[in-house]
């Protein structure tokens, strides 16, 4: 265990002899033995031992020495007042950090003063703005496992609660992707592999096992959102509630908690831990919404770059955020994570843009009143636990303020969501009206201090400071009455903390000084007295105040806890606000940069002049390209005869193509264009006409897991068997280079049996981008495939990549020239030019030994055709590229022809065979392509 957690072993021997305060730390830190304990004392939180030296280290603060009658305790210490910068620190390490403030007042009490545990800071439960760093949701999660997988999220800064159930872990993996919790607890019962469904960045604890219990859920749950069996849908989704619900108890502090060994939590905290806010719970069917897993969210780059290097905001979310407030910002992200499934919601999204599109004046006032809005979410959550201030108060009437403003706007809309959004658009005026009576404009921050509450709101605080206003200008007077009476032009009338009021009389005027004055204080060149009069004002003034500022506070606690009793309603409004900034944010960046309202419920993919939405951003200029992909899979004559079927468009398209091409982008721009229709967006394209996709599976890109024991080539093939076992027909698949992570011959053998499997099995839409240029002439066998590449033009002996998307295969792969690109040597570019012309030599003259026209890969810079614009050839196949040079050899193995007139040697078997390089070969390879040639010839 963690030397920095639990009781400390240098205290455990002297545990009976401990000092008091010295007591409570040790006792502390057995009750919370899983966080590090920040113990108030004074204006520093402290830690001791084996934690103070791992705060030390980890804060980089000094580490000193405390000493009492039981010996000498390592000691370090951070300022409260600068405490959040610090725990920041902490949790980065991978701590929780539970704060023990002193609730008690000291100068009331005698003795040591009682410390409390008044919250438990982990990554998944922030609630502090200086913390949470930002606009987006910060969920903790909670799993329980039994017939299903019972699965739970709550964002305690917000108070959004969601919950699910799922038949398998790869599907809780699926489901946490859309959400990325912070942190998670999972029950006595769940037995997955953490990093697998979690990811590495999640902490994920095992929590209490009698708070994941049946009717203890079912309790919790019933207190905060009503009767569980109306809200959820099973045993595991209650107790996931259930248990999340006490765990979030535990780490406000709140009374009745437990902590994770199933212990009471002292119930003498902050009251204000108490999480009466939350209110809502949604539950969901991860079927209503596109299913994005962990691997299409990082491919797509949805919400974070890939890779460190490139432009700043390079990902989808940043693209499209046009959003105003706090609010919109976390709703836009929601409809990204859960682009929908059901058709009238999404074009009603999309005639709420198109509204809004058409109509920029309306669009640029909603803005700007948007713009005014405060993060209504966490105000109200702070306010429910008692931490709002009077500037969070203000803010929340500044708010509300506005929506008599929006409500205007849309008053005359067309769209059913912006009449709806006018409609049910909450102007909260009774809360308002309180707000503004009670609290002054610009309150100071702190609220026991006084200023906070506006004069005339009640009578007895407005005596009070009457009273106190008029003694401080009795004394404000003094000074000028008493320099007449006394004629002593240098005396002054001050005030200290610690000897109140006085009049000051130099040593050299002491001889003029009344016999009423009585001695307070002796400086070195002065003397400082009080009169009876002035003692009288001053214990009138001081009782004024103190009665003010008390009554001060109580009454701005009660304004607090009436605005605290409408949290459903501001919850709601601040719903209804994000959901209209998102709808201007949509409509703002199609009317900027042109993008075009989508049809969607089509059987196929139909997108004209297509664009991708982040890459045209950050590019001087960019190439749009059509995409036509048909539905799947091939019609058959349903009776298993050979009857003839009507022809259908292509659904699985093999795009070819050198690096750098567009290959990626431009299937990235398809599940891009098409994810951003069913979130209720434009598109930018010229034209788009789209199906509505179940999930969108990728297979792009490079990585590995060496310390989890998977290859890159692992890693691949497991990403390729999740979609093959769970694409269906309504899917988008997106594969990117499949099988080039081994030998050439295995690598052609799984892509051409993908490529088959997808085509006759599944039928989904598909791109499958890959440099297997033999695989082009599967694509032209199959009826349902079609091959499409990025056109390349050579001029003066020079590659230009156009962009362009052109049916047929490529005629090359221009390796050595994107080497060359590169920066890659050019002693070795030279060299790999010179194998390279070797290979196309020697496939030549392979070829024409056989009867056959020689062709040209056009990877050489010997070329011939200095203008030619390579593509596909007459027979819709590609020519064959040497791009791999004499290690290719085996490509040959596939079929280039349909076959040969009765009695012939089919052309394909007189290819492959005159290719074979016995002396390389292996005896199995031997075997192998001797039993293919026999199948070919029967």
């Amino acid at each position: 265990m963690d030397a920095a957690l639990g009781p400390p072993e240098q205290m455990a021997e002297l545990e009976e002899d401990l000092t008091p305060m010295m007591a409570q730390y040790y006792e502390l830190c057995r009750q919370y033995d899983d966080a590090l304990v920040l113990f108030q004392v004074g204006d520093f939180y402290e830690a001791f031992c084996a934690a103070a030296k791992r705060v030390a280290r980890l804060c980089e603060i000094t580490l000193t020495q405390r000493e009492d009658s039981t010996g000498e305790y390592p000691m370090a210490g951070i300022p409260i007042d600068n405490a959040e910068s610090y725990v920041e620190t902490l949790l980065d390490a991978g701590y929780r950090v539970a704060i023990a403030d002193q609730v008690e007042d000291p100068d009331e009490v005698s003795g040591v003063v009682e410390r409390a545990v008044t919250r438990i800071v982990t990554p998944g439960t922030l609630t502090e703005s200086e913390l949470l760093g930002g606009a987006d949701n910060n969920y903790v999660a909670a799993l329980t496992e039994g017939e299903r997988y019972g699965l739970a999220l709550l964002d305690i800064s917000t108070g959004d609660c969601y919950a699910t159930s799922v038949g398998s872990a790869a599907a809780v993996a699926d489901e946490l992707s859309r959400f990325g919790p912070a942190e998670a607890i999972v029950g006595p019962d769940v037995d997955v592999d953490r990093d697998a469904v979690f990811g590495p960045a999640c902490l994920v604890t095992r929590y209490d096992a009698d708070a994941f219990g049946r009717e203890r859920a079912e309790d919790r749950v019933a207190q905060y959102f009503g009767p569980p069996e109306r809200l959820l849908a099973s045993n595991a989704e209650i107790r996931a509630c259930g248990g999340l619900l006490a765990y979030a108890e535990y780490t406000r502090g709140s009374s009745g908690a437990v902590g994770p060994d199933g212990e009471p939590v002292d119930a003498d905290v902050d009251p204000a831990g108490t999480l009466d806010y939350l209110n809502h719970l949604t539950r969901y069917d991860p079927r209503e919404y596109m299913l994005l897993d962990a691997v299409a969210v990082e491919s797509l780059e949805l919400f974070e770059r890939r890779s460190v290097r490139g432009h700043e905001n390079r990902t989808l979310v940043d693209t499209v955020d046009e959003t105003a407030c706090a609010l919109g910002r976390r709703k836009l992200t929601d409809w990204l994570r859960r682009p929908l499934l059901d058709a009238d919601r999404i074009e009603a999204r999309h005639g709420a843009v198109a509204e809004l599109q058409r109509d920029p004046a309306t669009r640029e006032a909603l803005s700007d009143l948007l713009a005014e809005v405060y993060d209504l979410e966490r105000l109200i959550s702070r306010v429910s636990r008692g931490r709002a201030n009077a500037r969070d108060l203000r803010s929340l009437a500044a708010t509300i303020s506005v929506v008599p403003d929006i409500r205007d706007h849309l008053a005359d809309a067309d769209a059913r969501l912006l009449a709806d959004l006018h409609a049910t658009l909450d102007p909260l005026t009774e809360t308002r009206e309180e707000i503004e009576s009670a609290i002054r404009p610009d309150p100071p921050q702190e609220v026991t201090e006084g200023g906070v509450v506006r004069e005339g709101y009640d009578e007895d605080l407005d005596r009070l400071r009457s009273t106190e206003q008029s003694g401080k200008q009795w004394i404000d007077d003094l000074e000028a009455s008493e320099r007449e009476r006394t004629g002593i032009d240098s005396l002054k009338v001050g005030h200290n903390s610690v000897h109140g009021y006085y009049i000051e009389v130099t040593n050299a005027n002491l001889d003029a000084v009344p016999e009423d004055y009585q001695r307070r204080q002796t400086l070195k060149n002065s003397e400082r007295y009080y009169t009876p009069e002035l003692k009288e004002r001053e214990e009138e003034i001081l009782r004024a105040e103190s009665a003010a500022d008390d009554l001060e506070y109580d009454l701005f606690c009660a304004v607090r806890d009436e605005v605290a009793e409408e949290a459903e309603r501001v919850q709601a409004l601040a719903d209804r606000l994000a959901r209209l900034d998102v709808l201007v944010s949509f409509a703002e960046v199609a009317a900027q940069y042109d993008y075009c309202r989508p049809t969607v419920g089509s059987d196929g993919i139909d997108i004209t002049a297509g664009r991708h939405p982040v890459v045209e951003r950050t590019e001087d200029a960019f190439v749009p390209n059509d995409t036509h992909l048909g539905s799947g899979p091939v019609t058959t004559s349903g009776d298993g005869s050979d009857a003839e079927v009507p022809a259908q468009d292509p659904f699985l398209a093999v795009v070819t193509g050198p690096n750098m091409s567009g290959k990626s982008t431009y299937m990235r721009q398809v599940a891009l264009i098409c994810l951003l229709a069913q979130a209720g967006s434009f598109v930018p394209a010229k034209a788009a006409d789209l199906p509505i996709l179940d999930r969108v599976f990728t297979r792009v890109g490079a990585s590995d897991d060496i310390a989890g024991g998977r290859s890159t080539f692992m890693i691949e093939m497991t990403e390729l068997a999740t979609i093959l076992d769970a694409a269906t027909a309504d899917s988008l698949v997106l594969l990117d280079e499949v099988g080039r992570g081994t030998s050439t011959a295995d690598g052609l053998a799984i892509a051409r049996a993908v490529t088959e499997y997808l085509h006759d099995e599944v039928g989904s839409h598909t791109l499958f981008a890959t440099h297997h240029h033999d695989l082009t002439a599967v694509a032209a066998d199959l009826p349902g495939a079609t091959n499409r590449h990025f056109e390349t033009s050579r001029e003066d002996g020079d590659v230009r990549f156009d962009h362009e998307l052109a049916p047929g295969p490529a005629a090359a792969s221009y390796g050595v020239k994107v080497a060359s690109m590169a920066g890659v040597p050019e002693s070795v570019v030279e060299r790999s030019r010179g194998l390279l012309a070797e290979a196309e030599a020697a496939d030549a003259g392979v070829e024409g030994s056989t009867g056959t026209e020689a062709k040209t890969t056009g990877d050489s810079d010997t070329d011939a055709a200095p203008t030619a614009t390579t593509g596909a050839t007459e027979n819709g196949t590609a020519a064959a590229s040497a791009d791999e040079g004499p290690a290719d050899d085996y490509r040959q193995e596939m079929l280039r022809a349909n076959g040969a007139a009765e009695g012939e040697l089919p052309e394909s078997v007189a290819q492959q065979l005159a290719s074979l390089d016995v002396a390389t070969m292996t005896p199995i390879e031997a075997m192998n392509a001797l039993a293919d040639l026999q199948d070919r010839l029967q």
